[in-house]
């Protein structure tokens, strides 16, 4: 017996992504169940070439739902997603709504996939940048410890939604025919200062916190610690949106509680690790971009350098596609773990 699969938000970018790698899932699924809210029931979505007809998210739609999948924001997933573990779904949310709840697993299967038996029918998708740097850095953390983590982000702005990601093609459209525009989408869309995307780069993303991160900068610090179990290990992040429509980059400076022995050694590690694909050739300029790793479900790392002057440093660039591995995939393989665990059973 298969399973009934809801995704809640299923006419989002990054519904629709789960919808595709439900496709490509080893998942046993009898019936999709596609949910968006009042506005968007009665549309359509294809699965498996045919055509499913998306229904109004309401609590009594989740009546006989095995496994649900949120990625329709925040208040959504609030108002929602405790009434389907209610009804017996399991529900895997990518907002973050509930990351940061004591008693709610906040998973990376790569790296804390043993976090999914303590779950209480609802399970936190992370952020997508803390994501790729966490599988990154998990196999590196294992052998030589984590004392601090110093990243910057190059955002993409399919990370900030559809309105986001058809501003930076109008507006560079405008730009380059030397049109004026008045910025609409970015950096926060409920906000009213707006910063231009094309041809710019904004060093803000969702709001500032009282001591002058962003949220999406603390995510990071909060989402790591709690995946790595450690709130010791200590997080500094600067969050910018660039304009590229898919795919988000990072430069992480890692200091380890031990030195790595050798560059090759940690080579050899990152190599081994599950999810992680290594593109570092500094003879042949070899390393991964946005556009070159877009549509792959793996986390890819470059330029990998030892400090010039501390031998326990190291620097990295980490790149993955924010909408898959970022976001639908991870959903969709914390869904099969739960499967390989034998943890699917209705909540």
């Amino acid at each position: 017996m298969g399973y009934r699969v809801a995704v809640v938000g299923a006419t989002g970018a990054v519904g629709q992504e789960m919808i595709r790698q439900l496709e490509r899932s080893v998942l046993p699924i009898d019936e999709l169940i596609p949910m968006a809210s009042a506005r968007s029931a009665g549309k359509t979505v294809e699965f498996r070439g045919q055509a499913v007809v998306v229904r109004e998210a309401t609590p009594e739609a989740f009546a006989g739902v095995d496994l649900a999948l949120f990625s329709a924001g925040g208040s959504t997933s609030r108002a929602l997603a405790r009434e389907a573990v209610r009804r017996g779904a399991i529900v895997v949310d990518n907002s973050s709504a509930f990351r940061m709840e004591p008693d709610v697993p906040l998973v990376v299967p790569e790296v804390n996939a043993e976090a999914l038996a303590e779950h209480k029918g609802l399970i936190a998708n992370p952020n997508c940048s803390t994501i790729q740097m966490v599988v990154a850095l998990h196999p590196l953390r294992v052998r030589y410890g984590i004392k601090r983590v110093i990243v910057s982000t190059y955002q993409a702005v399919s990370g900030a939604g559809a309105r986001a990601t058809a501003a930076l093609r109008e507006e560079s459209g405008k730009w380059l025919a030397g049109e004026g525009y008045v910025p609409e989408a970015l950096p926060v869309a409920s906000l009213p200062v707006k910063y231009p995307i094309a041809d710019n780069v904004i060093p803000q993303i969702d709001r500032f916190e009282p001591n002058g991160f962003t949220f999406e900068e603390m995510k990071m610090v909060r989402e790591t610690q709690k995946i790595f179990g450690d709130p010791s290990i200590e997080v500094a992040a600067t969050c910018v949106r660039v304009p590229v429509t898919v795919g988000h980059s990072e430069a992480v400076t890692v200091e380890f509680e031990r030195p790595p022995a050798s560059l090759e050694e940690v080579v050899d590690a990152l190599r081994a690790a599950k999810g992680v694909v290594v593109w570092d050739d500094p003879t042949a300029q070899r390393y991964p971009t946005p556009m070159l790793v877009r549509g792959e479900r793996d986390v890819y790392v470059g330029r990998i350098r030892r400090d010039l002057v501390r031998e326990n440093v190291l620097h990295l660039w980490i790149v993955a596609d924010n909408l898959v591995k970022g976001a639908a995939w991870n959903a969709v393989e914390i869904a099969e773990t739960l499967e390989a665990r034998g943890l699917l059973g209705r909540a």
